[in-house]
C-alpha cells in the first residue's frame, strides 16, 4: 500500500510540473499598455481566447478570456490606444507584455518597495499598476493617467 500511494505521489507531481510547463509556454491575450488595439486582435486570434466587446461613448473594453480562466480588460480610448488593463483570475498573466513598454518602470518601482508580500502598488506620473493576490486569485490593474480619456476615471477601471 506503502508503494502505491508513493507512486501515486510521485505521478501527481510530475503532472504539477508538466501541467505548470505548458502554462508557461502558453502564449498570453493580452495587448500592451499604450499601444493601439490590433495588438489585442492578434494575440486573441493566435490563443483563441473568448472575446467580449463593450463599446461606451468615452471607451472600448474588450474582455478576453484565456483558456486557464484567467480574465483580461484591455480599456481603449476612441482613438484607439489601450489606457488601462485590468485582470483577475487563478494565474498572474504575463506582466512584461501586458505593460509592455511601460513594464520595466513597473520593474524598477516594485523592486524599490520594502514589504515583499504585500500588495503592489507603483504610483508614477506616466504609470499606476495595483496588483494582489495568492495562488488561485490574482487581480490588479494598470493605467496610464495620462492616457485616461477626458470625463473617465480610474476607479472605472476594474
Amino acid at each position: 500500500m506503502k508503494n502505491y500511494i508513493r507512486h501515486a505521489v510521485q505521478r501527481a507531481a510530475h503532472l504539477g510540473v508538466a501541467g505548470l510547463m505548458v502554462l508557461a509556454a502558453a502564449p498570453c491575450a493580452q495587448a500592451a499598455l499604450g499601444e493601439t488595439e490590433a495588438t489585442m486582435q492578434a494575440d486573441q486570434a493566435q490563443l483563441g481566447a473568448i472575446v467580449r466587446t463593450t463599446p461606451s461613448a468615452r471607451y472600448t473594453t474588450h474582455e478576453l478570456r484565456a483558456a486557464s480562466g484567467t480574465t483580461v480588460r484591455e480599456y481603449v480610448s476612441p482613438a484607439g490606444m489601450v489606457f488601462a488593463v485590468a485582470w483577475q483570475g487563478p494565474s498572474l498573466p504575463d506582466l512584461r507584455q501586458l505593460l509592455g513598454t511601460y513594464f520595466d518602470q513597473y520593474a524598477g518601482a516594485a523592486a524599490a518597495r520594502r514589504a515583499r508580500r504585500a500588495p503592489v502598488l507603483v504610483e508614477l506620473p506616466t504609470l499606476v499598476v495595483q496588483s494582489s493576490g495568492h495562488m488561485r486569485a490574482f487581480a490588479g490593474k494598470a493605467y496610464l493617467p495620462q492616457g485616461l480619456p477626458q470625463g473617465v476615471v480610474a476607479n472605472e477601471i476594474q
